[in-house]
């Protein structure tokens, strides 16, 4: 006699048969730690707004590399704290800047390490804004120029791939079209397609020292109403000759990781951004969650949305769980 009771929970009986059975799965590979680079010497000072992350000076990178390596973590993106701002951002393209001198200190520590870098402007003009300023705009084709003096450094410093954050219009072809006539070919863009105004970067720009100095970021970064105009964003990025999407950040907006997961073909990128790591943080604090399991989760969400690829501050704590099989 047929019985008419659908049993889904056949498959949940046993963890070796649900392991087997996940329909979404998670590699340590897929994970990007970011890393804060700050120019000086003797520099191991752990965020405040970001407990568990530091600042590194060149020489102690040593520290990052053995934790990384000690946790199977092989793919980083640094962001640069230089001692000098001016209004153009001039240290962001010096052969001689703070992300400059991180990509050559970790190649020469790790040469296996992939290492990504960001491209912006915001950590190095006295303004804070991502780009060259006019009155009290950022002039964006004045801007994207910078970008690609920028993007170049970075791969002539020996960086893996480059990762323009600016959110200016045209950055990805200039930024392309400047590394191919200087034998960059190979060098991948990881573009922030659709990088929206969003309030949970706060902890980041107290980590990297980038709160503008007037007004906001508004008028280059996206509006969180428009999930359409992020479409098209990523779909430019495409044409321009991006390698890799990214939504940033990532829980706010895994509709759109979902989207761009069915739009596109490229690979599509996350950014867990700060202020998601800090509210697990202050919450486990408090004693209202479970960190490892809310941390799991979360990341568990964004891939089952359709990343690829998450730049996360818990990359080593969640390459852990990967390989204890608590999640992956």
């Amino acid at each position: 006699m047929f019985n008419d009771t659908i049993r889904p929970r056949r498959l949940r009986t046993s963890d070796s048969l649900r392991r087997m059975v996940r329909e979404t799965r998670i590699s340590p590979d897929s994970l990007i730690w970011p890393i804060f680079v700050a120019e000086g010497e003797h520099i191991y000072r752990e965020i405040e707004s970001l407990p568990g992350q530091y600042h590194y000076s060149p020489d102690e990178l040593w520290r990052m590399v053995e934790q990384a390596r000690a946790h199977g973590v092989s793919r980083v993106i640094l962001f640069g704290l230089p001692l000098h701002k001016d209004e153009e951002g001039s240290g962001a393209w010096a052969a001689d800047g703070i992300v400059q001198q991180g990509v050559r200190k970790i190649k020469e520590l790790a040469p296996e390490m992939y290492v990504i870098t960001d491209v912006c402007m915001c950590e190095y003009t006295s303004h804070g804004h991502c780009g060259i300023l006019c009155g009290h705009d950022v002039d964006n084709d004045k801007t994207i120029e910078k970008l690609a003096q920028i993007a170049l450094s970075h791969a002539q410093a020996g960086a893996d791939m480059v990762a323009p954050s600016d959110m200016m219009d045209g950055r990805v072809a200039r930024i392309r079209e400047t590394l191919d006539e200087n034998g960059f070919q190979n060098i991948p863009i990881m573009a922030y397609s659709a990088k929206f105004a969003s309030y949970f970067y706060g902890p980041f720009r107290e980590a990297a020292g980038s709160a503008p100095s007037f007004g906001d970021r508004r008028s280059y970064q996206m509006d969180p109403h428009n999930g359409r105009e992020a479409m098209r964003e990523c779909e430019l990025d495409v044409e321009e000759g991006a390698d890799i999407l990214m939504v940033k950040p990532a829980l706010a907006y895994l509709d759109l990781i979902h989207e761009a997961r069915y739009r596109f073909d490229l690979p599509i990128a996350a950014y867990a951004v700060s202020g998601e790591y800090a509210m697990v943080k202050a919450a486990a604090k408090a004693g209202l969650i479970d960190e490892h399991g809310v941390m799991c989760e979360s990341a568990i969400s964004v891939f089952r949305a359709g990343a690829d690829i998450l730049i996360t501050y818990y990359a080593c704590e969640l390459a852990d769980a990967i390989r204890k099989g608590e999640i992956g």
